[in-house]
């Protein structure tokens, strides 16, 4: 199972992730509260994480240090340039691919 969650979806999905062991690979991102750091230091799951460089909501800082603190040998962060809710159209295909990698289609 893969879990995709931005924004509040990102703030549900770090405590979720990291307790649920059916998830094999989670897209979170566009959320960064410092509370969370300790909770994401237990995902271990592949993670690909987005940010928007200008998020008007969830400081670039804040962001940076939740990706910072998962512990997933294999994570990626996507930055791009835009607002809290500009996340391009393009990040969608990287998500199917990314899924695509890590979950076994057959399932």
């Amino acid at each position: 199972m893969g879990y995709w969650g931005v924004s509040l979806g990102c703030g549900l999905g770090v405590p979720f992730v990291a307790a649920e062991p059916r998830v094999r690979a989670a897209v979170l991102g566009l959320g960064g509260a410092l509370a969370t750091a300790e909770v994401a230091a237990r995902i271990t799951v592949p993670v690909e994480f987005l940010v928007q460089w200008d998020d008007e909501r969830v400081p670039r800082t804040q962001s940076l240090a939740l990706f910072d603190a998962l512990a997933s040998a294999e994570k990626t962060l996507h930055a791009n340039p835009g607002k809290h809710g500009e996340i391009p159209a393009f990040e969608l295909d990287s998500t199917l691919r990314f899924f695509a990698r890590h979950l076994d289609r057959r399932m």
